[in-house]
């Protein structure tokens, strides 16, 4: 039988891959698909199309909005939500960290609980401080995942996958990939992609 995937793009500091993380998981266990999780950079991303800065904060009605938004949503999902006092944190090592976590299965849970702590407790996950206190809450080695995090070889990997959704014309986050190429963007087609894989088996 094939195993049905979709590619998962999300960026830790990104607003609304705060609502696809939590919800993610569940949808695709439920429908059936697996889950290929990209933790990628924006900030590359937003230089290339000229942005120094989340247009969030670029265009403050356009921020405004989000924010309201988001608590809407947050409250229709059951998800706690509070505004961080910094908006957008630095996601470099929280990403690094996932990578690690990729082969070895816990990139959800620790993806979600970084996710809470930037926006529902508002802690600054950029504090490797902050990171191991997950970590050692997921009863994980700690020590090891943090000096595996700061390797050449997973720096290396991130700087290519941020490359590549610039490369796929990620513009972004969340996103998501079918296997058929098709992109689907913003935690409102969360959903819709998952149907899409469900209805094309490769």
């Amino acid at each position: 039988m094939h195993v049905q995937t979709l590619e998962f793009w999300f960026e830790f500091a990104s607003s609304y891959s705060y609502l696809s993380v939590m919800r993610i998981e569940a949808l695709a266990r439920e429908a059936g698909v697996t889950l290929q999780w990209r933790p990628f950079l924006l900030g590359p991303v937003f230089l290339s199309l000229g942005w120094n800065d989340s247009p969030f904060n670029i265009y403050p009605p356009k921020g405004r909005y989000m924010w309201r938004d988001l608590a809407r949503l947050a409250a229709r999902y059951g998800l706690p939500l509070q505004v961080p006092s910094r908006f957008p944190r630095n996601g470099l090592l929280a990403a690094r960290v996932a990578l690690t976590g990729v082969e070895e299965g816990w990139i959800g849970e620790f993806s979600r609980a970084v996710m809470t702590a930037n926006f529902a407790e508002d802690r600054e996950i950029s504090d490797p401080a902050v990171i191991r206190s997950i970590l050692e809450g997921l009863r994980l080695d700690a020590d090891a995942i943090l000096e595996r995090a700061h390797s050449p070889e997973i720096k290396e990997t991130l700087r290519r996958q941020t490359e590549r959704a610039g490369e796929i014309g990620l513009f972004g986050a969340p996103s998501f990939i079918t296997p058929d190429g098709e992109l689907f963007w913003g935690n409102d087609r969360l959903e819709d992609a998952l149907a899409w894989v469900v209805a094309r088996p490769a």
